[in-house]
């Protein structure tokens, strides 16, 4: 895919990194893609991608999240 951004000094300033970055975390954040995805877009491994996250203060971790993550606890405890 290719993304076509306006000339601007504010834009070349940033770089294509940063942009990337925050077009990642944008798109996490909205609810547009996954960890994974996004971490992808930003050209990061998931941990580091991860870090960013908590840097930025995006919440990664959900109450929908949380509740699948305790259903998984009571299937295996049951096993």
């Amino acid at each position: 895919m290719t993304i076509t951004l306006p000339d601007d000094p504010a834009l070349t300033e940033m770089g294509e990194t940063e942009i990337l970055l925050d077009l990642a975390c944008g798109a996490y954040a909205a609810g547009h893609v996954s960890r994974g995805v996004a971490a992808r877009m930003a050209g990061l491994e998931r941990q580091a991608f991860d870090q960013t996250l908590h840097e930025r203060r995006i919440p990664s971790y959900d109450e929908e999240r949380w509740a699948q993550d305790l259903e998984t606890l009571r299937v295996l405890r049951s096993l």
